[in-house]
């Protein structure tokens, strides 16, 4: 059963909001070397937190989600950044005009039924373009049949995306209060056609 974005935010059932980007990204961001022309797509980026921290970093941004509510929260908080757009739009099944050069994500990929995670992996081809990056922070426990968040362990991740993907690191970020051990942190590069 799809989960329903727009009522969880209506209802304020929104625990992985934390009102600030994630930690890893904002460690990441402080050390990345990537260049600042690179175009930036934040899917699931839900009141677009992270969305602004790339477009703080200087970086064009474009934050997708499903919940138009969580999208008006998002434009009215950060709407005065410059480079930041957000969009309704459902990644797993929608294409862009112009692949993007980075794809970031943190807790989409769990909030995603685990039966349509190749949706995802095929998803993330068509947006991100050849040589791309896709930085992900995603949690790592063991899938549940109830969810969001399903989990995925280490293993499952890696063998997703391995086909597509160059795993050029991973790693523990910094994390929210409350998860530690919970999150891994990859960086990988789309293989060239």
């Amino acid at each position: 059963m799809e989960t329903n974005w727009q009522k969880k935010y209506l209802q304020k059932e929104t625990p992985w909001d934390k009102g600030e980007p994630a930690p890893g990204l904002v460690d990441w961001l402080k050390k990345s070397t990537l260049d600042t022309k690179a175009r930036i797509l934040v899917p699931g980026c839900g009141c677009g937190h992270d969305a602004n921290a790339w477009a703080q970093a200087d970086f064009e941004t474009t934050g997708l989600d499903l919940s138009t509510l969580a999208l008006e929260s998002a434009r009215k908080r950060y709407e005065a950044q410059s480079g930041l757009a957000f969009f309704t739009s459902d990644f797993l099944t929608e294409s862009p005009d112009q692949p993007f050069d980075l794809v970031f994500e943190h807790t989409l990929y769990c909030a995603i039924d685990p039966g349509r995670r190749d949706e995802y992996a095929n998803a993330l081809n068509r947006w991100l373009k050849p040589g791309g990056h896709f930085l992900a922070i995603h949690f790592v426990f063991p899938i549940t049949e109830a969810g969001p968040p399903f989990g995925a362990d280490l293993d499952e991740i890696i063998n997703r995306f391995s086909p597509e993907f160059e795993l050029l690191d991973q790693w523990d970020p910094r994390n929210f209060e409350g998860r530690d051990g919970e999150e891994k942190m990859f960086l990988w590069r789309k293989k060239e056609a």
